[in-house]
């Protein structure tokens, strides 16, 4: 059985019309128009997803500056929480995973501080943890990401989905790798010792995604739970800072296009699909009904 995550909630909130643009984000609309998060939660519901995302993902000092990730990061996360708890339990046996980021920015691991991430994890995690029934850490571009965020679950009796982005341009090798340069056998082997219910890839091409597949499974064995949700972009990876532009969606990655991949990877052993940027709900209800036959 296929478990559906949900799509690229940024973009769908700005096709439906909600406050949405950079530095802020998907944090425009939670901040503005909470009603259309709410709503674009629903549509996704409806499409099939039986896991829906927190729209926490932009709540960092990056997205929302400093001042107001000190005053308002943990109310804002809060009403994250609760907005994705109301849409999942209008449906049916629909989860909710609290969305945890890259704190100091995606794909920038060189940005990343060790000593001041659990600061910047805290408010997240206290604000969400009373509405959702597990943590995905999403984007995670090197190990030590991902550890950090393991960490700032640590007691929260809550299982922990942990899921990378891979380089997938011109640097990307026969040996799939973290945006860190770090192999995902090395991310496989994180993913055991701390614990985590699950190893995911997202927010890179779809191409790039069933080699990580192949060298997670390599790792953690046949019955790991291993997903994905790819983007709709092309290769970020001479795009530096993926914060800094909203990028353009891939003409190619038409529903059909994106269900057969999925498809290509359900039968090569992944259990959790979805989308990431770019992917709406016409990819979800299209997954939805086709791969679970």
């Amino acid at each position: 059985m296929i478990t559906i995550l949900d799509g690229g909630m940024g973009r769908e909130l700005e096709r439906s019309g909600a406050p949405f643009r950079q530095p802020e984000w998907s944090a425009l609309a939670l901040m503005e128009a909470p009603d259309t998060v709410r709503a674009a939660h629903a549509r996704f519901v409806e499409a099939g997803a039986k896991v829906i995302t927190t729209n926490s993902y932009a709540l960092v000092p990056y997205h929302i500056g400093q001042e107001r990730f000190d005053s308002s990061a943990e109310r804002l996360a809060d009403l994250a929480g609760r907005l994705a708890r109301e849409a999942a339990d209008a449906g049916e046996g629909v989860r909710v995973a609290g969305s945890l980021p890259p704190v100091f920015g995606s794909y920038r691991p060189d940005l990343f501080r060790a000593a001041e991430a659990p600061a910047l994890f805290a408010p997240l995690v206290k604000g969400l943890a009373p509405h959702v029934d597990l943590w995905l850490a999403e984007t995670q571009s090197s190990l030590e990401e991902a550890e950090a965020a393991a960490t700032a679950v640590k007691g929260t009796d809550k299982p922990l989905w942990l899921s990378f982005t891979l380089r997938d341009g011109d640097e990307a090798t026969d040996q799939p790798c973290l945006r860190s340069g770090q192999t995902v056998e090395e991310a496989a082997r994180l993913v055991a010792r701390v614990g985590a219910a699950a190893m995911l890839f997202n927010c890179s091409m779809p191409e790039v995604m069933q080699g990580a597949l192949d060298a997670a499974r390599s790792v953690l064995g046949e019955g790991f739970p291993l997903g994905v949700y790819a983007n709709a972009f092309i290769s970020q990876d001479e795009d530096g800072d993926a914060n800094e532009v909203v990028s353009d969606i891939r003409a190619d990655l038409t529903t059909r296009a994106y269900c057969n991949v999925a498809a290509s990877w359900a039968a090569n052993g992944a259990t959790i699909l979805g989308g990431c940027c770019g992917i709406g709900t016409e990819h979800i209800h299209a997954m939805a009904h086709s791969l679970n036959k």
